[in-house]
């Protein structure tokens, strides 16, 4: 989809570019490309279910640390620069 704007008379290349911008939102093409570039491939269902199983072992080692009170806090605060 391409997006077509002309310059009209006595108009300065800032209010062209300020139209253009305008356009590309309107249309709806930025929406479409952020949407694209996070989409993942679907996974197989042997990876999925490897994934599903670490996430698994993942959490029962948090929750063992847990209750060894082993576990590091993290400051929930963040530090200005």
């Amino acid at each position: 989809m391409s997006i077509e704007v002309k310059k009209q008379k006595q108009e300065s290349s800032q209010s062209l570019i300020y139209r253009f911008n305008r356009a590309v939102q309107r249309s709806g093409v930025l929406v479409e490309v952020r949407k694209r570039k996070f989409t993942e491939k679907p996974k197989s269902k042997n990876l999925q279910k490897r994934a599903a199983v670490l996430r698994e072992d993942k959490k029962k080692k948090f929750q063992e640390l847990k209750k060894q009170g082993k576990l590091i806090k993290k400051s929930t605060k963040r530090r200005r620069r």
